[in-house]
């Protein structure tokens, strides 16, 4: 179980224009291992994200106990990358073609101004949102839908059903978060919920008009993308696997 602050990462992926999560657990793996190494994500989360829970697996022939190789790891990792947990998984588990429940959640920053400690973990909005309003629109994304409205043109996914199990919009002082857990997420899934449900709090779109665009099935009809650093993949839940 891998824990980062993706702000200075392009993301998961291993990909040519920046340093990734995936590449820096690579390098320091084969050091450690000395043996080539690879790992695979459950979640390839984008430039600017951040984790608390992403998992990776791996191949080795090393006969370091798996539970030891978190502690080792951590040595040579850089402060804003953790693994949280290690262990030996069987033999078949694919931490992506695994039946799972994944939980994400968007912090907004809700206040007159914005406060510096928060800028990389919330998105800033100084007009008053009502947290109400975008929990009514929330709960008509709950169930089983085809979300093809809140995937990215860029997609290349052709099932774009999922399930939401829960949404939950709710406000402790300045800060509001929407907390949201399903069987999986498409790409941009749930910025592009996000940005939508701050435009219903900002009044400039009635919540029904969330079931509305989740029948329109395109991307033009829903909300922008909310930026980057307010989500965090807090947790993964595997069903019947023990990882």
């Amino acid at each position: 179980m891998v824990a980062y602050d993706g702000t200075n990462y392009c993301g998961w992926q291993v990909q040519p224009n920046g340093i990734t999560i995936e590449e820096v657990l690579n390098r320091s793996l084969t050091e450690l291992l000395r043996e080539p190494v690879t790992v695979t994500g459950a979640s390839r989360t984008d430039s600017g994200v951040h984790a608390l829970g992403n998992i990776a697996v791996f191949d080795s022939e090393t006969r370091i106990p798996g539970e030891k190789i978190s502690y080792a790891l951590n040595q040579r990792l850089p402060d804003d990358i953790i693994i949280r947990e290690s262990r030996e998984v069987e033999a078949d588990f694919h931490p992506r073609r695994c039946v799972s429940r994944k939980t994400y959640c968007y912090r907004i920053l809700n206040s007159r101004f914005p406060i510096p400690t928060e800028r990389l973990y919330s998105y800033f909005v100084y007009n008053p949102l009502q947290e109400e309003l975008m929990a009514e629109a929330a709960s008509y994304l709950i169930g089983e839908h085809d979300f093809k409205s809140f995937c990215s043109a860029r997609s290349q996914v052709i099932d774009t059903t999922r399930i939401i199990y829960g949404i939950k919009v709710e406000r402790s002082g300045e800060a509001i978060t929407i907390r949201i857990t399903g069987s999986g997420f498409l790409y941009n899934m749930v910025r592009i919920i996000a940005g939508t449900l701050i435009k219903v709090g900002l009044g400039s779109m009635q919540p029904l008009r969330v079931k509305e665009i989740l029948e329109k099935k395109n991307r033009a009809f829903a909300g922008p993308k909310a930026p980057a650093q307010g989500l965090t993949l807090e947790k993964i839940e595997y069903i019947n696997k023990i990882y």
